[in-house]
């Protein structure tokens, strides 16, 4: 089960996704979601042409002049220093996870051009680590939601990833393309949203990356959820929560997950679940341990393939 993702040359002649838009479009996204009551402000108008504030309010709030945030809005970030964007992301009551988007958007940092490309590697102790957490489900995902590695148990629960071809094992794809996810998924759509908003992050931290400019394209061309969730420009990571899941042989699962980002390289994230002691969910766990790799094959009788949305 601790295979290596080794993602093929397919996609890397996508074009970049575009930094200015994305910039521009994610600080449209954040104003129209504040109304002038929410800050504290008299609405005077009645008949307001746009959702949100307007852009002389968000620049008042941020204690900038309305030349300035317009140019910024319009995608123009050079020059832009920290203190202003965290006067404006003060404005726009961004979280901390969207403040470091915009910061992102805006001063983008200088990456190698053959770094994006480059397969990410999971050193091998982590994946002896992944082995040895018996009857815990854990896998290590890197950029894009690409699956790197994983153990027996997430095999068990999720499926076997071993099974799909490498450019496959990435959790965007599953969620969005592959129907038997959309079964496993108890709040289907809270799991879409997951997937789209850390996407959402990767691509403020690495617009030039031209696998995941292909995913996004791939996805967008397939999936109508895709296209919906893409267009809110939300961005959040969860680091801790329940997953519900509706198993084909054991049934219902409730389970914690943790997610770790590994110091030394904070792209990879380790990801574990378990259950309340003494629940159904961990005597079906213990179930599943016991069945191994029969476990995996649930439900792979006949294979599904990806449909379009």
């Amino acid at each position: 089960m601790d295979e290596q993702l080794s993602v093929g040359p397919a996609g890397e002649s996508a074009h970049p996704l575009d930094r200015r838009a994305e910039l521009s479009e994610f600080l449209r996204s954040r104003r129209a979601r504040l109304k002038p009551e929410d800050v504290g402000m008299p609405d005077f108008g009645r008949h307001r042409r746009v959702p949100g504030l307007r852009r002389e309010e968000l620049a008042q709030l941020a204690g900038v002049s309305v030349a300035y945030y317009t140019r910024l809005e319009q995608g123009n970030g050079r020059n832009v220093s920290a203190e202003v964007l965290d006067s404006i992301a003060r404005a726009l009551r961004l979280t901390d996870a969207e403040h470091n988007h915009l910061t992102h958007l805006a001063k983008p940092k200088q990456h190698k051009k053959k770094q994006a490309a480059r397969p990410q590697q999971v050193r091998g102790a982590l994946r002896q680590l992944l082995d040895t957490l018996d009857g815990v489900p854990a896998y290590i995902t890197g950029r894009r939601s690409d699956v790197l590695v994983w153990n027996r148990m997430a095999a068990a629960v999720f499926g076997d990833w071993s099974e799909l071809p490498p450019q496959e094992r990435n959790w965007a794809r599953m969620v969005f393309l592959r129907p038997e996810y959309r079964d496993l998924f108890v709040e289907w759509e809270q799991k879409a949203i997951d997937i789209v908003c850390l996407l959402r992050m990767d691509a403020g931290c690495h617009p030039d990356d031209p696998r995941l400019a292909a995913l996004v394209g791939e996805l967008s061309l397939k999936s109508e959820d895709f296209r919906r969730l893409w267009a809110t420009h939300d961005v959040k990571e969860k680091s801790h929560g329940v997953k519900l899941l509706r198993h084909p042989l054991v049934g219902d699962l409730a389970l914690q997950f943790e997610s770790f980002r590994l110091v030394g390289d904070t792209e990879l994230a380790l990801v574990t679940y378990h259950a309340e002691p003494g629940s159904s969910s961990a005597e079906a766990l213990r179930l599943l341990a016991s069945w191994g790799t029969d476990a995996t094959r649930a439900g792979t009788s006949s294979p599904q393939q990806p449909t379009s949305q």
